[in-house]
């Protein structure tokens, strides 16, 4: 081990994978020999095991979610080695005690092959998880400015980082648009990972948010597509009034707010303008699209929960 270090110090015996400089290759590899030591030595402190850096904000009762998103990814059928809070490099990554000494042995093995990130997506199939399992709204936040080599400028930040986690208000979710898969139009709605996924809407379509009780709205935010693809190019979105009494799945009547400008609505203040309770939200297609659409996800303020 003496040897490993003093190669690892002067870049001695290193392999120049994918054309990195020298000082880039002893970096990265010194790495991932530190992460296998700090995982060998946590493998028998916990059940669980979070990989974090220094230079991270957590989201509001982050351990709560992540708890929650553990018990239900047990209680299915499938197994995983790795849940992932943050999209961001190694930030975030969540494992099992019982698979730490494997995971250090493959980043020590496999030290000076590639950065550790791309070990860890490696190691994950290795272990028979085909899927990546990503938490949204991510968690975790990288702050820093500047990289730990050669103090670089860093501007990494994930996208999907929301410093409080939502939960929107009860509510039943219906949608005439054909879905593809299990990709229920209710997880547009729930926090998590999910989404909706349904294919070509035609113009009249919809995907209709009944409220348990009648909200205050403050606030809306819908995105749709998934890597510029799988947008929702022409819709609007309406709040409605007075639940339907046979087939409570929509409202007598509705009021729209606006439209989605590259496959986002958001607006603020929408009280000051419709100050009285809302039983229904609508996302109303108004012009047929061949392409598929994906509602990521539909959040809500209150007047009960703004603050």
């Amino acid at each position: 081990m003496l040897y490993l270090c003093k190669s690892l110090l002067f870049s001695e015996g290193l392999k120049r994978n994918y054309n990195d400089a020298p000082d880039r290759v002893t970096f990265r590899s010194k790495q991932n020999v530190d992460y296998s030591f700090l995982i060998h030595y946590s493998a028998g402190l916990g059940k669980y095991y979070l990989q974090l850096e220094d230079d991270v904000f957590s989201a509001k009762n982050f351990l709560t979610t992540i708890r929650k998103h553990i018990e239900e990814q047990n209680m299915k059928k499938s197994t995983w080695t790795m849940l992932e809070f943050s999209a961001l490099g190694y930030i975030g990554k969540l494992y099992k005690s019982s698979s730490l000494p494997l995971l250090a042995r493959f980043l020590l093995l496999f030290y000076q092959e590639m950065p550790c990130d791309w070990l860890m997506t490696h190691f994950r199939e290795l272990m028979t998880q085909r899927e990546t399992i990503l938490f949204k709204p991510s968690l975790f936040q990288h702050m820093g400015t500047f990289s730990s080599f050669q103090g670089t400028y860093n501007k990494l930040k994930d996208k999907d980082f929301e410093q409080g986690v939502y939960t929107n208000p009860s509510a039943e979710v219906y949608s005439n648009i054909s879905t593809y898969q299990k990709n229920l139009p209710k997880l547009a709605w729930e926090a998590g990972e999910g989404f909706f996924w349904g294919r070509s809407p035609g113009r009249g379509d919809h995907l209709t948010v009944v409220f348990q009780e009648p909200t205050v709205v403050t606030g809306i935010l819908v995105e749709t597509g998934s890597g510029g693809k799988d947008l929702l190019d022409s819709g609007q979105v309406e709040l409605g009034q007075e639940v339907l009494t046979k087939e409570k799945q929509s409202c007598k009547t509705f009021q729209s707010l606006g439209a989605f400008i590259n496959g986002i609505f958001e607006m603020q203040g929408i009280d000051k303008m419709h100050n009285s309770a809302s039983s229904c939200l609508r996302i109303l297609v108004t012009a047929g699209q061949k392409d598929w659409v994906i509602v990521q996800k539909i959040r809500i303020t209150t007047k009960q929960s703004a603050s």
